[in-house]
This record gives structure tokens, C-alpha cells and sequence, in this order.
């Protein structure tokens, strides 16, 4: 889990992108707090950039599950539906599946 969290290609499961979004609730919270004080108005810029950079590498990965582009997750509400639904069975042209991956080996020697 967690592996190259700040890259673009790969899938990942629900449950990493669930871990990812609560881990990036909290540093948002103390960036916004720092914007509402204006004297560390720079310090949350700062920050905002790598946890930006996080959530929607993660959200990319995601919709790689899913089959789907990275452009998907800004699509109003569709981070709510990657918390819920299934991935991909297998591999797909993102990379194998996050869930079972040597499922392409098995395929494989089943044929």
C-alpha cells in the first residue's frame, strides 16, 4: 500500500483511496486555518501544492482501477463514486490488478 503515493500511473484499491483522502483531510484543515491567519498566508500556499499533487495523484490511480482516465475525477461527485465502486477484474491498460495481482499469471496458465 502506498507505494509511489505522488505518481500518476498505476491502480490502486478503495481502501488506499479512502486512507489517502482521510490523511489529506487534516492537513487541509490546518492549510486553511493558516490562510485565515494572513501572516503565514505563504506557509499554506506552500503546503497546499504537495497535498494537491497527493490527493490527485491518488484520485488518477483511482480511476486507472476503474479503467477510466485520470481527467474523470473532476467530474462533479465522481471521487464519491470511486469510494464505492468496484475496480477492474484483471489487468487493464493502467497496470494489473491492485486486488489480485498475479490474477494475470493465472490467466495465463488456465489457458
Amino acid at each position: 500500500m502506498f507505494k509511489n503515493p505522488f505518481s500518476f500511473n498505476g491502480r490502486i484499491r478503495r481502501t488506499e483511496y479512502g486512507i489517502s483522502f482521510l490523511i489529506y483531510l487534516p492537513f487541509a484543515v490546518v492549510a486553511n486555518l493558516l490562510v485565515e491567519s494572513s501572516s503565514t498566508i505563504f506557509i499554506a500556499l506552500l503546503m497546499y501544492v504537495p497535498m494537491l499533487w497527493f490527493l490527485w495523484a491518488q484520485g488518477a490511480k483511482r480511476c486507472h482501477d476503474r479503467g477510466n482516465s485520470g481527467f474523470f475525477q473532476l467530474i462533479p461527485f465522481y471521487g464519491l463514486w470511486m469510494l464505492f465502486a468496484e475496480g477492474d477484474q484483471g489487468p487493464n491498460e493502467y497496470g494489473p490488478d491492485p486486488k489480485r495481482p498475479d490474477s494475470h499469471l493465472q490467466e495465463r496458465v488456465a489457458a
